[in-house]
């Protein structure tokens, strides 16, 4: 962080103990330590708080990405079980516009229409 040497430091512990005095620079230095400690702590929240934030946005883009594939939002809608959103319009039986009495009348080895031809 900074680029300070141990005679730098040491000149720095000889002046502040001609400044402050012999009596005051341990409670001082204590002092300056705690300050010390309290700023890495925020320092590195912050950092963790800007990861954070990164990862979601980031979480957030794929997401997005994602999302824009018609194909996804099919398979999607196929594995959640929801057949008409999935694409499958094609359903046999009443619902698919056929009348009941059609499906009735053919037999397993005939087709639909060939039953009407032979009536």
């Amino acid at each position: 962080m900074f680029d300070i040497g141990f005679t730098e430091i040491i000149f720095i512990m000889v002046i502040a103990l001609l400044v402050v005095g012999p009596e005051r620079l341990p409670r001082i230095a204590r002092t300056a330590g705690l300050w010390v400690g309290k700023m890495r702590g925020f320092v590195s929240s912050v950092k963790a708080d800007i990861d954070r934030e990164l990862a979601t946005d980031e979480l957030r883009k794929a997401l997005d990405k994602q999302a824009a594939v018609p194909e996804l939002e099919e398979l999607i809608d196929e594995v959640t079980g929801d057949p008409l959103k999935a694409g499958e319009r094609h359903i046999d039986g009443p619902a698919a516009g056929k009348p009941a009495e059609k499906l009735k009348q053919g037999t397993p080895d005939e087709p639909d229409g060939q039953a009407e031809k032979d009536t």
